[in-house]
């Protein structure tokens, strides 16, 4: 870097840097982990002997049943989701970066990232025509005779479930992609000369290999889902209620104490679940920026 940029350059930049990260991401948060401390007051009664610091706010999320179950709901939802895009998207990446090849990869690369362009937003509203009671889908279905009634699709958890595993498939295909384009052709080609099965061949190379994509892809699928406001509002019922609406709903009432604090708590199973991931799969920290 200084000799890119000079000494006095480099200096300006390291100054920018922490100065951005002092007050946009360190000063925040440490904002939001203090109103988490502290009870809901009047403003008349903030500084005042009643504002102290308590874990009644963290607290709530025990000893209220209904937000207990949603937000253990969304857990087990983000885990759901994230399984099933890895299911979806190592297949494809396999595929990606060991056999397509030349204009055939270019174009099934556009055909992936394309969509994307468009607005999130737009897409889940695009589900929600498509899974509506009087959408695409069920006029296919009664058109082939499969189903007399249309079917409730956003009933449940379902449409959110598809919905987020679409809406987030590229931050899980990418990193497989990524991993799987530097293995060594000549493991796969001496495993296959050798006798060894396809399903073999994955367990034994191609998996270990790809570690490091298929943690980060599972880390940032199941952050964004765990943290996704739009598609469960959007797509969802009244019996899929989403922690991050809890959330939403405790900002959007003023309640920022008890807001913050659900929102500590879900920043730190993120990184408990970034932790676990580290650890089941077995990839370092050094590994994992990459």
């Amino acid at each position: 870097m200084i000799d890119n940029f000079g000494k006095t350059g480099t200096l300006v930049v390291l100054f920018l840097v922490g100065a951005w990260l002092l007050f946009m991401v360190i000063g925040p948060q440490l904002i939001a982990i203090d109103y988490s401390f502290r009870p809901l007051l009047p403003l008349r009664k903030i500084g005042g002997p009643e504002d102290i610091y308590t874990l009644k706010n963290y607290l709530t999320l025990f000893s209220n049943t209904l937000h207990r179950s949603i937000f253990i709901k969304t857990i087990w939802s983000s885990i759901l989701v994230t399984a099933t895009a890895l299911a979806v998207c190592y297949p494809v990446s396999f595929y990606l970066a060991r056999v397509a090849r030349g204009a055939k990869l270019s174009l099934m690369l556009m055909a992936i990232v394309v969509p994307y362009w468009i607005n999130e937003l737009l897409r889940i509203f695009a589900w929600q025509l498509i899974l509506s009671d009087a959408g695409i889908l069920n006029q296919i279905l009664m058109g082939l005779s499969l189903i007399h009634d249309p079917i409730n699709f956003r009933a449940g958890n379902s449409a959110v479930i598809l919905g987020m595993v679409y809406a987030y498939i590229l931050f899980m295909v990418f990193p497989l992609y990524n991993a799987m384009e530097s293995l060594d052709q000549n493991q796969v080609d001496g495993a296959r000369d050798l006798g060894a099965s396809w399903p073999t061949i994955h367990r034994r190379i191609v998996i270990p290999h790809a570690k490091p994509g298929i943690a980060v892809g599972c880390i940032m699928t199941f952050m964004l889902t765990a943290g996704s406001v739009a598609a469960p509002q959007l797509l969802g019922s009244p019996s899929s209620f989403w922690f991050t609406q809890i959330i939403y709903t405790n900002y959007e009432t003023a309640n920022w104490n008890l807001g913050t604090a659900y929102s500590e708590v879900l920043a730190l199973l993120s990184l408990v679940f970034i932790f676990i991931m580290l650890k089941l799969f077995k990839v370092g920290l050094k590994e994992f920026v990459k």
